[in-house]
């Protein structure tokens, strides 16, 4: 049943009686139906799971796993985000570890206060009456009381006579920008859908170091567990030629948010978790897949639903050169023509196939040739009139590389806490129509293989962090040292530290070699992982 949102900060009436049950104790309802506390806020999965841990954990709340599963499908339902809300922080749920440079441009000193203790993106994904801010603030002050100290910045009265705290500001700023209703909130439950996602999905993906993946996604509906699924992956790593099979389980939250597990061969010891927001119209979803202590092992994906016609995911080769020929191309999809003629397929002008190497109704190989003067810039792919925008770039020189994610985190581990690995690759680059590297009309091509070293990053004299930090492999894979104090080093100092990631590359046919290189930090272990696991069991 879809139900009516209310006023503003009138409160949203619990209707399930799994939740009134499990938390009514401590959370009593009024006549209308409104419980204290959870009935003055709404929140995204990962935040209800975590509050369902602390009243569990600390309040001691006799809730078994099987309620709050219950509960949380609830809370998340009635009491969640609409897309447009959760799409600005679906980083902190896909557990991206740049999420945590993210800088809410809203509000710096919330941003400030908020963000150095947890990604900010955990505020951004509520939204509360501004009592309810109050109450989130008392609760931090009660649950860690450390926030007082040092600057202060929770401590109310602190400043001088007559100004306002960091953290009234904030309050106030909070209740403002994200206030318990919203437009978006109101149109969302009134008129989201039934989450009917059977079929199958053609799967575009991307992992660093490893490169594009493409596959197909068999969804069906559980029986009797409404917004489950359970989903079959099949998907080929376009690179290696290397096949993928996975079978997984999956739970929608709120109309839109995927939430689910996957495991290969292996079973638990290959779980990946994998997070997704669903088109309005559910013909595709995307999001990222992910697996490891930290989540920093993961793919970038996309779904698109199949029908009768046919899908066009994408293609092997991110860049074709001006004056290439008989270059191979392999495009991936479903439904592909079996017997296409050479005009069935195009890339735009300047670039002609050549002939069809092999056919299938998931895979079409052929070979183009680029015209010297073909025009420099993104080209679409289009097959037997399906599109696929941007699928590749056609360029005429390689102006530089870089190294990406140009800030990387590492942990140390491997004794006691496990190690976060770190993934690095080169992009090479055109500098694009206005020549100058670094501005927004650079075109990306795509991953090359470069040689890859570490050099000291000099923050202090006598720096010996190269020594100690760990290694970085041939594919640009950083693997931490282990965790503890290391007894060779001076001063009893464990591994950590920071370094360059640097990258050379010699583009094929050219006597230049190409150089870019990325900081590198190689922190402590998490000690205190507060990340939500559970959703979408």
């Amino acid at each position: 049943m879809v139900q009516s949102a209310p006023p503003a900060d009138e409160g949203i009436p619990v209707m399930s009686d799994e939740v009134r049950r499990a938390c009514g104790v401590c959370h009593p309802a009024d006549a209308q139906g409104r419980m204290s506390r959870i009935s003055y806020r709404r929140a995204t999965p990962e935040n209800w799971e975590l509050t369902i841990k602390r009243m569990a954990a600390l309040n001691g709340a006799p809730v078994t796993p099987e309620q709050a599963r219950k509960v949380l499908k609830y809370l998340a339902d009635h009491h969640g985000l609409a897309p447009e809300e959760a799409a600005p922080v679906m980083f902190d749920a896909e557990r991206r570890v740049q999420g945590m440079s993210f800088t809410y441009e809203g509000d710096k000193q919330t941003h400030d206060l908020c963000n150095a203790c947890h990604s900010v993106g955990r505020v951004l994904s509520e939204r509360r009456t501004p009592e309810e801010w109050d109450l989130l603030i008392a609760m931090h002050r009660g649950v860690y009381p450390g926030i007082d100290g040092g600057s202060g910045s929770f401590r109310r009265g602190a400043g001088a006579p007559g100004v306002k705290a960091p953290v009234d500001l904030a309050v106030e700023h909070l209740a403002k920008a994200f206030p318990l209703m919203s437009a978006e909130w109101r149109e969302w439950s009134a008129t989201r859908a039934p989450v009917r996602l059977d079929g199958r999905w053609s799967l575009a993906g991307y992992q660093p170091g490893r490169g594009p993946v493409f596959g197909e996604v068999v969804v069906e509906a559980v029986p009797g567990e409404p917004d489950t699924f359970t989903t079959t992956t099949t998907f080929t790593y376009a690179k290696t030629g290397e096949t993928v099979t996975r079978d997984g389980r999956a739970i929608v939250y709120t109309g839109f948010q995927w939430r689910g597990r996957s495991s290969g061969p292996s079973a638990e010891a290959d779980e990946w978790r994998e997070v997704a927001a669903i088109s309005r119209d559910q013909q595709e979803m995307s999001g990222r897949w992910f697996t490891g202590f930290y989540g920093e092992v993961g793919l970038d994906v996309t779904l698109r639903r199949v029908g009768a016609g046919p899908v066009v995911a994408g293609i092997d080769v991110p860049s074709l050169r001006a004056g290439a020929t008989a270059q191979t191309v392999r495009i991936y999809g479903a439904n592909l023509p079996q017997s296409p003629a050479t005009d069935d397929i195009a890339f735009g002008a300047g670039v002609t196939v050549t002939g069809i190497v092999e056919a299938s109704p998931t895979v079409l190989t052929v070979t183009v040739d680029v015209a010297d003067d073909a025009r420099v810039g993104p080209r679409d792919v289009i097959v037997a009139g399906a599109h696929r925008p941007s699928a590749l770039v056609v360029y005429d020189r390689i102006d530089g590389v870089r190294v990406t994610p140009q800030a990387g985190l590492a942990r140390v581990g491997g004794i006691v806490h496990p190690k976060m690995l770190q993934q690095f690759e080169a992009v090479a680059f055109h500098s694009g129509p206005d020549g100058k590297a670094g501005t927004d009309d650079d075109l990306l091509l795509g991953a090359v293989e470069a040689n890859w070293s570490l050099e000291e990053y000099s923050a202090t004299f006598l720096e010996d962090d190269l020594e100690y930090v760990g290694e970085l492999r041939p594919d640009g894979l950083f693997v931490p040292n282990v965790d503890g104090i290391n007894p060779e080093r001076s001063g009893g100092r464990n591994n950590i530290g920071d370094v360059w990631v640097v990258a050379e590359y010699a583009p094929p046919g050219e006597s230049k070699t190409l150089r870019g290189r990325a900081h590198l930090l190689v922190a402590p272990p998490l000690y205190m992982n507060w990340a939500s696991t559970e959703v979408g069991q």
